[in-house]
C-alpha cells in the first residue's frame, strides 16, 4: 500500500498562486509515476499533471503554461506549483499514484485539499 497526504490548499484571488505538496509513504519503491488530479463540484475527477521518477512530465491542456509539477525522490514528495489561477481552477486537488492510470488518475489517492479561486 501507498499512503499520500496533501497540503497547501487554500483561498486565493484570481491571478494568484498556490503550491501544493504531497508526501508519500509505504511501498514507495513500487511507484514510478505520481500526479495530481482535481474534482470540481458536479464534475468528474480529471487528471491535471503527472511526473515520472525520472522527471518526465505531462499536463492537461487546461493547465499548460500555468501549473508546474515537480518531484523530490529523496523526500518521496511531489509538488504542484499553480500560477495565474482562475476561478475555474476551484476544486479539490488530489495527489495520486500507482498503476493502473485512467483519465481520473492513478490507483492510490490522498484525502484531497481544497483550492478556491475567487474572482
Amino acid at each position: 500500500q501507498v499512503q499520500l497526504v496533501e497540503s497547501g490548499g487554500g483561498l486565493v484571488q484570481a491571478g494568484g498562486s498556490l503550491r501544493l505538496s504531497c508526501a508519500a509513504s509505504g511501498r514507495i519503491f513500487s511507484i514510478n509515476a505520481m500526479g495530481w488530479s482535481r474534482q470540481a463540484p458536479g464534475k468528474e475527477r480529471e487528471l491535471v499533471a503527472t511526473i515520472t521518477r525520472g522527471g518526465s512530465t505531462n499536463y492537461a491542456d487546461f493547465v499548460k503554461g500555468r501549473f508546474t509539477i515537480s518531484r523530490d525522490n529523496a523526500k518521496n514528495a511531489v509538488y504542484l506549483q499553480m500560477n495565474s489561477l482562475k476561478p475555474e481552477d476551484t476544486a479539490v486537488y488530489y495527489c495520486t499514484a500507482g498503476l493502473p492510470w485512467s483519465s481520473a488518475g492513478g490507483d492510490y489517492w490522498g484525502q484531497g485539499t481544497q483550492v478556491t479561486v475567487s474572482s
